[in-house]
């Protein structure tokens, strides 16, 4: 099947040939520009794929809505479900392998829905970094195909831009909204609906700049990349800071707001247990 408008690649090749290898076959699908392109590469590839979709305080009501609207313009076989993490404690505590017991609830309430083989959207750049995630998956037969077709996030992004999929293919990375909070800190709904009310303030503004709220015992941090830090003027500053302020007033205990340099993963201490 013709997988996009620019043709085939070796790195579509190779994806194709991971996939033809396969049964049955069920996407973890956060609604990032990983999981997308797999998802849309994949259905284009062969039919019966289901994309799984967990909704949860977590996950961003915005990546929802781009699944579901993704899924009904591409004729996706969609299941959204609750992956239950927030009953569990190991990952309310927020400990250094958090991401662990997150992917654990994901993948065991996947396979309580399809006795289908589980994939990922891992790349190759997600092995330079700590990620107990991938332990979890390893834990329940996930596959990563992006990992078996030596495919990186640059590659990803590629992908996409020849499948047609647009502005999609430039999405900045959003990891799930428990990352902004800072190792050892435990995880509340109300405060990560406050997280995303301010990322998605700014994001109106600047839609292709990162942008991190990030909770610390120290107070709330504003993590910028540097385009967006040098577009604020003060005004907009003295306006975010009133409006950090507000949100978090009664959530946290220091909800002052700090402005810094973005950096990946910061929130993360693994020094910490």
């Amino acid at each position: 099947m013709n997988i996009g408008p620019a043709g085939s690649t070796d790195d579509d090749a190779r994806l194709a040939a991971v996939l033809a290898g396969m049964g049955e076959i069920a996407i973890a699908l956060s609604g990032g520009i990983d999981s997308v392109t797999l998802a849309t590469f994949a259905h284009r590839q062969r039919a019966g794929v289901t994309m799984f979709h967990a909704v949860s305080p977590a996950v961003p009501g915005d990546a929802t809505a781009r699944v579901e609207r993704l899924a009904e313009q591409h004729g996706w076989i969609l299941r959204v479900v609750d992956a239950g993490e927030f009953d569990d404690a190991d990952y309310i505590a927020n400990p250094v392998n958090r991401c662990f017991f997150c992917k654990t609830n994901l993948y065991g309430s996947i396979a309580r829905h399809t006795g289908a083989q589980m994939l990922s959207g891992a790349n190759l750049d997600d092995l330079g970094e700590y990620r107990p995630g991938l332990d979890a998956a390893g834990h329940h037969g996930v596959r990563h195909p992006y990992l078996e077709a030596k495919i990186a996030k640059a590659m990803v992004r590629a992908m996409a831009r020849r499948l047609g999929l647009g502005d999609l293919s430039d999405l900045p990375a959003a990891p799930c909204l428990s990352s902004r909070v800072e190792t050892g800190i435990a995880i509340n709904a109300q405060v990560l609906r406050a997280i995303h009310s301010v990322e998605r303030k700014l994001a109106r503004d600047f839609p292709l700049g990162t942008i991190r709220c990030r909770v610390r015992a120290s107070g709330i941090v504003l993590e910028l990349d540097a385009g967006t830090r040098a577009a604020l003027d003060p005004a907009r500053v003295a306006t975010i800071e009133a409006e950090v302020e507000t949100v978090f007033s009664g959530l946290v205990a220091v909800p002052t707001l700090t402005l810094a340099p973005y950096r990946n993963g910061s929130a993360f201490l693994q020094g910490m247990s």
